[in-house]
């Protein structure tokens, strides 16, 4: 607590010349757990956020602030603590809406943005507005994280040819790109063409790769003053081989922190059986409308469509033998299996001392064995008898083990228009109306049969469990159905997911106050359509299921009282709801349609407080946020130890509640030397007793029904809580620049398995049991230190083209040992807590990134 004090108050006294008194965080806090309350301080999290305030004072009155500018906080969030799994007051990325061009591009089944979607692009879509957090938005009703438009309008760019190389060390080795824009043109035409290259044989990572290209058009047709269409197509096509996450057992026993259990060697080459694979095309159409000077209205539709997955092994018979060289094993061929694990053997030293020498001597050993199964599937002879349900058989090598792809494919339309109009000099009204159409088909394809002729689509659980052979039957109108490589198998059906919302905003600028008020209202409808007959649910698995309706609404403000010209002190609020996300929505969407008891929508709201200073020399700004989210649902599939089955576990209410501070100063030492100071801090807590449901997935049993989860207070993992950093930037006036900053974080725990926080994982215990501990307590990561160097230079030649050079080294001590994250399994041994152990992401090494580039 001391330290993260300091990290506030020395930089206020320092850089400002100003002291703050600052009220505690929090006072104390009580875990929830079962039979004992014990009384815990709460740590204090760190999470930064920045609306930027650059901008001089107006001659006539009080300047109000450009919320919609970067500055240091956000450029510190995300190129300084990024690595190190920070995230913006604690907040996922659904609660920021992305647009290009003013289309929405967050992913409707889950909210999300993701921004590999245009990855590569970078010249492209260097141009956006918007604001952070709470705030006024041209563009859309905003989230709570705020809100991004990437300008791609083609007449927005201005003239030039950019050519660009990159060489780096982390994800991939080499980028190319170029980029070519005419302006606006006499014609009345403006054109942009950009693409990329990014490759790499091997990552950072042992095993991963890196294959992916870039594609961007923006064409503009200017008629007139009052009219202009617009045509922006792109897409960014990639295959990238996967890094893994284990155990810290397996890290010791391989002397890696970044060991990779998804690859192993194949005839003597690198093979990852884990392959992302994204090929999502956006064309948006645009027209603009300037009725006059005071008018502009926006109108787009966009189309999206293409495909997702990713690759996994999956096997049959997993009870049976899986040699490796010297020894015998269960049929799980992941490497890291927890059979595999010498830990496993504690009590039988001599297996234990094998396995120990092979995993840390044998490479063969610890990853993949491809030639195994191969050589598994080539003796595998199977007959498969009434083959699609007819009178033919078929007799050949079955794989036991594959290599498949769960596919996501979305086809979307979107319509979206948007108004600015400003009656005033004092007054800007915006609204805009989006209505969103998309269908995501979920399947499975056979990619490769290791050597197999078929692979036999059943359910082996189901085989196990059910004595009636449809039972097992993934697919009734196809029984007994032989599957090849492209073919699809398992599971198949479309979520279908409408969403139609209409926003209006208001702000007015006075002499020494400024306002904003915002309103949005939505309709989501979301249903789910089979393409197969499932056995075990035969009546609801196939064909369109019921539609699931939700009316949100949302509501906004905010103020800023204008001290001086260079003192603010700024304001503002949200509350809205949320209709849960159709992947959260269905207790197991692949294979029946059955929704979630007492479905409901999710309530936000959200306030924060900021103090704003912006000087010549000095911008810096304090803020204190608080947020709560309410009525969420959590959802989870896996193999649950004491029901020995695949289950699905669902829980309503949950809660959570993110309050903290933010601090940054940047601060221009010289003319020619800057330096810089972001610090923050919060908590981010469950806030709720959440109900549970375990359903089993083979069947509409229910294995526990309104099981109470002892969550509150435990803290919200996977994110560092805890970040700070300080910073210097030489500026010479020869072109020349280079800086350096130091990173410390703090406050990191690993995810928690909620199955853990029930009452009946400790029935059988008592509070003094050392188990009891350990089954509860969380897991808090150690602190560290990072430090960063960057440098570059930019060069005019005499036909005034430019030439610049970037270089940027990461974590330049090569600090190795530092977690940033990690979670509990969901399957654990409640009699055995360590059988099945967390596993931990650490942060990359010493890395660089070199950026050449020549602009005419």
């Amino acid at each position: 607590m001391r330290k993260i004090f300091l990290l506030f108050i020395i930089p206020l006294l320092a850089g400002i010349g100003m002291a703050a008194a600052q009220e505690p965080l929090v006072e104390e806090a009580v875990t929830d757990t079962l039979v004992t309350q014990q009384v815990q301080p709460e740590v204090p999290v760190i999470t930064l956020s920045t609306a930027d305030i650059e901008g001089d004072a107006d001659s006539h009155d009080i300047s109000s602030l450009l919320q919609g500018s970067r500055d240091i906080f956000m450029n510190t969030a995300g190129f300084n603590f990024g690595s190190a799994r920070f995230r913006v007051r604690g907040y996922d990325s659904e609660n920021t809406t992305v647009m290009i061009n003013g289309i929405p591009v967050n992913d409707p089944e889950t909210g999300r943005a993701f921004y590999s979607t245009w990855g590569g692009l970078n010249d492209a879509t260097r141009m956006s507005e918007g604001h952070n957090n709470i705030g006024f938005s041209r563009n859309s009703f905003g989230g709570l994280g705020g809100a991004t438009n990437i300008v791609t309008r083609a007449s927005q760019y201005s003239p030039n040819i950019r050519t660009t190389y990159s060489n780096s060390n982390r994800s991939y080795a080499h980028r190319a790109m170029f980029t070519y824009s005419t302006g606006l043109q006499d014609n009345g035409w403006a054109w942009t063409l950009s693409g990329s290259r990014r490759a790499a044989e091997e990552g950072y990572v042992k095993g991963t790769f890196y294959d992916a290209w870039a594609y961007f058009l923006s064409a503009e047709r200017k008629f007139n003053n009052e009219h202009s269409l617009g045509l922006i197509a792109f897409g960014a096509p990639s295959k990238t081989g996967r890094p893994g996450v284990a155990t810290q057992e397996a890290y010791d026993l391989t002397g890696d922190n970044f060991y990779n259990p998804n690859w192993g060697y194949q005839d003597g080459k690198v093979r990852n059986s884990r392959v992302n694979h994204y090929n999502t095309p956006w064309i948006i159409l645009s027209h603009y409308w300037t009725p006059g000077s005071n008018t502009e209205v926006t109108t787009s539709a966009a189309y999206t469509f293409g495909r997702g997955g990713s690759t996994a092994l999956n096997w049959y018979d997993s009870h049976a033998s899986y040699n490796q060289p010297g020894y015998q094993l269960a049929g799980d061929p992941r490497p890291d299996y927890y059979r595999w694990l010498p830990s496993y053997y504690a009590n039988d030293p001599a297996t234990q001392d094998l396995l120990t020498n092979l995993w840390m001597n044998d490479p063969y050993f610890r990853q993949i064995n491809w030639d195994w199964l191969y050589n598994a599937n080539y003796g595998n002879l199977f007959t498969v008898n009434n083959v699609n349900g007819s009178d033919q058989s078929q007799t050949g090598p079955r794989s036991k083990y594959i290599i498949e792809e769960r596919r996501n494919d979305r086809n979307q339309f979107t319509f979206n228009s948007n108004i600015n109009y400003r009656p005033s000099a004092t007054n800007t009204i915006t609204g805009g109306l989006n209505v969103s159409l998309a269908k995501t088909n979920q399947f499975k394809i056979i990619t490769d049969l290791l050597g197999g002729e078929f692979w036999y689509d059943i359910d082996q659980f189901a085989e196990r469990d059910f004595d009636d052979p449809n039972m097992s039957q993934n697919d009734l109108l196809n029984p007994n159905r032989v599957v090849k490589e492209g073919d699809r198998f398992g599971y198949d059906f479309t979520g279908n997911i409408n969403e139609y919302q209409a926003f209006a905003q208001s702000d007015w600028i006075l002499p020494s106050w400024d306002f904003y008020v915002a309103a949005s209202v939505s309709q989501t409808t979301f249903w789910r359509t089979g393409h197969m007959q499932n056995g075990r649910f035969p009546d609801n698995s196939l064909g369109d299921g019921e539609k699931q309706n939700f009316t949100n609404f949302g509501l906004k403000g905010g103020t800023t009282y204008k001290i001086t010209g260079r003192h603010y002190v700024t304001g503002n609020g949200m509350f809205m709801t949320r209709a849960p996300y159709f992947r959260d929505a269905y207790i197991s969407s692949r294979v029946r349609d059955d929704v979630i008891e007492g479905l409901t929508s999710e309530t936000i709201f959200s306030g924060d407080l900021n103090y704003i200073i912006r000087t010549p020399r000095i911008k810096s700004r304090l803020s204190a946020f608080y947020s709560e989210f309410r009525d969420q649902t959590w959802s989870r599939s896996f193999y649950h130890e004491e029901f020995r089955s695949f289950v699905n576990y669902i829980m309503t209410g949950v809660d959570t509640r993110h309050m903290g501070l933010e601090l940054g100063i940047d601060i221009n030492l010289s003319s020619t030397l800057s330096g810089y100071i972001v610090a923050g801090t919060g908590d981010y807590i469950y806030n709720s007793r959440p109900n549970v449901t375990i359903a089993r997935d083979n069947d509409r049993e229910v294995l526990a029904d309104q099981r109470t989860v002892y969550l509150k207070n435990y803290k919200i993992g996977g994110m560092t809580h805890t970040a700070g950093s300080v910073g210097l930037r030489y500026n010479d006036p020869r072109f020349w620049f280079v800086g350096v900053n130091a990173n410390y974080f703090d406050d990191i725990y690993i995810d928690i398995n909620p199955d853990r926080r029930t009452a009946d994982a400790v029935s059988n215990l008592v509070v003094s049991d050392p188990q009891w501990s350990q089954i509860l307590d969380q897991e808090r990561l150690g602190n560290n230190y990072t430090v960063d160097l960057f440098a570059g230079y930019s060069y005019r030649t005499r036909q005034r083209h430019f030439i610049t050079i970037n270089i940027s080294v990461s974590n330049l001590f090569d600090v190795t040992d530092f977690r940033i994250g990690g979670f509990e399994q969901l399957r654990y041994d409640s009699q055995d807590p360590g059988k099945f152990a967390s596993k931990y992401f650490y942060l990359y090494g010493r890395t660089y990134f070199l950026n050449l580039a020549y602009r005419i």
